[in-house]
């Protein structure tokens, strides 16, 4: 029998007898109660939530009553978790109008002037894009050739590091 095999027993058998809690071993236990919790939060107060840990502590502090500091920071905690999820794409389980009326606002957007419309004044390009659609046989598109504008970044002054400890190293 492998060693992590016969570590997990024993922390399974010991957890069992209830004479060591969960808290002597590290992880992240989430139960029913933190989730469900997380994900009525973010369906009521979705505007107010951020991606930030501790502000979200606040949100809960100021619209929700936890009975303990630790059960909050939990619920805390995994309500962020969702929030970083929910911004890459949806989440099952949750579902909520603002997340719904967004998708459906992008869906149905139509610009006033199309980026593709060269009726007006025509496009703006630089010499080497001429050049490329000249070689491509775009010639009747109609383009105006500006000078590139080359962002330069401003650079903060430099600072002397003689009272840093360990910058003489």
């Amino acid at each position: 029998m492998s060693v992590a095999l016969r570590k997990a027993r024993v922390k399974q058998a010991l957890m069992d007898t209830g004479l060591v809690n969960c808290r002597s071993f590290p992880g992240r236990v989430r139960t029913k109660t933190t989730k469900r919790a997380s994900r009525v939060l973010i369906e009521k107060y979705y505007p107010r939530l951020t991606l930030d840990f501790h502000t979200n502590k606040r949100i809960i502090d100021e619209v929700a009553v936890v009975p303990s500091k630790r059960l909050r920071n939990k619920i805390a905690g995994f309500t962020t978790h969702l929030m970083r999820r929910i911004e890459k794409g949806p989440v099952r389980g949750i579902s909520f109008k603002l997340q719904e009326e967004e998708r459906e606002r992008k869906d149905n957007y139509v610009p006033e002037v199309s980026a593709l419309d060269t009726s007006g004044l025509g496009l703006e390009i630089d010499s080497d894009t001429k050049a490329l659609l000249d070689s491509l046989n775009f010639d009747s598109i109609q383009v105006n050739i500006v000078n590139p504008v080359l962002a330069v970044p401003e650079r903060a002054p430099r600072r002397d590091r003689k009272n840093v400890p360990g910058a003489g190293r």
